[in-house]
């Protein structure tokens, strides 16, 4: 459920018309609910409500420092991937306890500052990560509580590109060599093994992928145990899909109930990294008509929000519901709908029945809180748009939008080419 609805003929985000904000800040845009924003998280921290556990939002899935906030107010943790997640996090206000490192490519400088912050714990990746670590760590006198990332060779039934658990796959440590692995770890004078964890992808939308990893961990758990290697925490990560089309994934209540279920006998705190199921369906993509043309048979509505705006669809080939600001009576055409970008993939869809657009009127990309502006770039020397929460009938822009100015930024040309 989310907070975008109509009233009347127009487009509003809780209380407030999607077409004022667009008038006050120009497009294109990203606009998000707060209402929506909190009632996901609490579902989700609800439902496990009933066994120990951390929920650390995953911050590469939208690293706003407002949304990260609401979410630390709510109690969340943040699950990082860079050191420049870590600084984000904090500056947010993020209890660095409720802290977890994942990412296979950790510098020494990223992992210097996550210790002199005491995160509650990296998440190995690799041998040689393990060992730069204990080495980081002995230098500072201080002990890095780890888990390793197992990679459990599930298959996770979701795009390619978002599959994180299986052989093929860059993340984690075959959890055939994980036992052998978490030995090692427990040898290292600066090492605090505590967790186990595990990360099987993103946008999955079947329970069983979750089941098979966790039987697949549950083995590993005992293994540990029984050699005096004694875990306090499991880290099932994150990957519960949304609703973009025609997609049913489970509610997070059933999703709990099945981990639940399964986990009795574990005695771990959980910690779960949401990110898309929390902010995807939170926030849309607001954006102008252009142009409209027609080549041969193919119709297309231009716009100015492109793949340097949202760029799922051209990398992912992924769908965003659209859907004009303002409903009126027309006829629904095949359209596709492009950016400004000088590419031929730069499109939000394509052959979309859709509403006959007009130049001139907005648009909505719905579904697009999730991996949007955090994945926005300058391409074509393009300015990135605000970012605008909206509560209680009063939207705040979070991120203003940049300038021309900003995107040479820290360049210079040397005096020899003047």
């Amino acid at each position: 459920m989310n907070y975008f609805n109509y009233v009347g003929e127009q487009l509003w985000c809780e209380d407030v018309s999607v077409a004022e904000v667009a008038k006050a800040v120009g497009t294109p845009f990203y606009l998000y609910s707060h209402r929506t924003l909190v009632r996901h998280f609490k579902v989700f921290d609800s439902a496990f409500g009933d066994i120990p556990h951390v929920v650390c939002f995953s911050a590469k899935a939208n690293s706003n420092a407002a949304i990260l906030k609401i979410f630390i107010n709510e109690g969340s943790g943040v699950d990082i991937v860079s050191g420049g997640e870590l600084y984000r996090a904090l500056a947010a206000g993020a209890d660095p306890r409720k802290i977890v490192y994942s990412g296979v490519g950790k510098r020494e400088e990223e992992i210097r500052y996550a210790l002199e912050n005491d995160i509650l714990m990296f998440n190995i990746e690799s041998s040689q990560e393990l060992e730069v670590i204990n080495a980081c760590a002995g230098k500072m006198n201080k002990v890095a509580r780890i888990s390793l990332r197992v990679n459990p060779d599930v298959d996770p039934m979701t795009h390619p590109y978002i599959s994180t658990g299986m052989k093929e796959n860059k993340f984690g440590i075959d959890i055939a060599k994980s036992l052998d692995e978490y030995r090692h770890a427990g040898k290292l004078d600066h090492i605090e093994v505590i967790g186990v964890d595990c990360h099987i992808g993103s946008q999955i939308t079947e329970i069983s992928p979750f089941i098979d990893a966790l039987d697949r961990l549950k083995d590993l758990i005992f293994s540990l145990r029984s050699e005096g290697i004694h875990v306090k925490y499991l880290d099932l990560g994150g990957g519960l899909g949304i609703t973009y089309d025609s997609e049913t994934p489970p509610h997070p209540h059933d999703y709990a109930k099945a981990i639940m279920d399964k986990a009795k006998d574990i005695d771990c705190t959980f910690i779960l990294e949401p990110g898309r199921v929390i902010v995807g369906n939170a926030g849309i993509l607001v954006s102008e008509v252009l142009y409209t043309k027609t080549n041969a048979d193919k119709r297309f509505v231009i716009v100015d929000a492109g793949m340097n705006d949202l760029i799922r669809p051209s990398m992912y080939g992924s769908y965003h519901k659209i859907q004009p600001v303002k409903l009126e009576k027309r006829d629904d055409v095949i359209s596709d709908v492009v950016g400004p970008i000088c590419e031929s993939g730069d499109y939000l869809a394509k052959n979309r029945v859709i509403p006959e657009l007009e130049r001139g009127e907005l648009i909505a990309v719905m579904s697009a809180g999730a991996y949007g502006f955090a994945m926005s770039s300058n391409y074509n020397s393009r300015p990135r748009g605000s970012e605008v929460l909206v509560k209680d009938g009063e939207f705040y822009v979070i991120r203003e939008g940049e300038t021309r100015a900003d995107l040479v930024k820290g360049e210079s040309i040397p005096d020899f080419l003047r």
